[in-house]
């Protein structure tokens, strides 16, 4: 990473002159000021907002920067900044939180970052997602959080969606149910396809062939859950449901489930079972029944990408963090009979 001696030495200038450039500009002639600047695009210099703090104290305590996008914006993945940073403090380091929104642009947040001259750098994102990853953030060690990279290869730490889907599915199975409705996520998100995976092959094992189950896919948006709301009235007839369990891609379509199936006097798990994925932070347990679901393992994803960045860990592989299933009232144990 460039420094500021770096930038005086391209641009012929003094250490004083570039800080002036940077901080009181107004206070240089205008073709001193494009002499350095021209250094500073040329270096990609990043201004150390540290070096603001009293000269000569010098910290030896090591920071990690989290670039958070849009995970500060829900409940869901919350637990994963708050586990960086509690396995940062117990590990004598520091952190500290750089949000990225949608409408940002990358490369002014990412400087923003790198200006606090961090030792390392865990990207985080609100539910799974494939990023590009900026150039700049590979000049110090980076970890993906809950996220894969396009662009490069990197250590990242995500949900064992696979595992978790066939867990949650073969507990379904085992209870006897073999008429399933499953309300997918949108088809474009990367854990769709690995959580029907999972499905699939829990199918596969208790002897159901998956491709005749009730299969819908959401469409994309932030209210998607809503659709699920006419997803299982079209197959709620005069004559009762033709399914007799739900698959919800998530806790919330489980949300809308209940409440389609509580208003047609339906019994969950009697006449109807619901299994749910996130675990949603704060009301798995307020669900009437209480809600069978997959826990996602953002508290662990975040104690072990800190981790990785403390433990100086060099590996550049995806790790899947278990997914646990979480037996409560919404799925009957042991098998009902057919």
């Amino acid at each position: 990473m460039a420094s500021l001696k770096d930038v005086a030495k391209l641009a012929n200038v003094s250490l004083m002159t570039v800080s002036r450039a940077i901080n009181e500009p107004q206070r240089l002639r205008p073709e001193t000021y494009q002499t350095v600047m021209a250094a500073v695009e040329a270096l990609g210099y990043v201004s150390d907002a540290s070096a603001r703090k009293i000269r000569g104290a010098r910290s030896t305590v090591n920071t990690i920067g989290v670039l958070a996008l849009d995970t500060m914006t829900t409940p869901f993945s919350v637990e994963m900044t708050l586990s960086i940073e509690e396995t940062a403090r117990a590990h004598g380091w520091n952190s500290f939180v750089v949000n990225m929104f949608s409408n940002d642009q990358p490369g002014k947040i990412v400087d923003l970052l790198l200006a606090h001259r961090p030792d390392g750098i865990i990207y985080t994102t609100m539910g799974l997602r494939q990023v590009p990853v900026p150039e700049k953030l590979l000049s110090i060690p980076c970890v993906l959080a809950n996220c894969e990279s396009l662009t490069h290869r990197l250590p990242s730490y995500i949900p064992n969606d696979e595992e978790g889907q066939y867990l949650g599915v073969k507990a379904l199975l085992a209870a006897g149910h073999r008429k399933l409705l499953c309300i997918h996520l949108p088809q474009e998100l990367p854990s769709t396809a690995r959580r029907r995976a999972g499905l699939e092959r829990a199918c596969r094992e208790a002897g159901v062939d998956p491709d005749a189950l009730l299969h819908h896919y959401l469409p994309v948006g932030e209210s998607h859950h809503i659709d699920a709301a006419d997803i299982l009235m079209s197959h709620l007839d005069g004559q009762g449901p033709t399914f007799d369990a739900v698959v919800c891609g998530n806790d919330r379509v489980a949300f809308v489930a209940y409440q389609v199936l509580l208003a047609r006097g339906l019994r969950i798990p009697e006449d109807v079972a619901v299994l749910g994925y996130d675990n949603m932070v704060g009301t798995g347990e307020l669900f009437v029944p209480a809600l069978s679901t997959v826990q996602l393992p953002h508290y662990e994803i975040g104690r072990l990408s800190a981790l990785h960045l403390i433990q100086g860990e060099t590996y550049q592989d995806t790790m899947l963090v278990d997914s646990p299933y979480l037996p409560r009232r919404s799925i009957l144990p042991g098998a009902r009979p057919r």
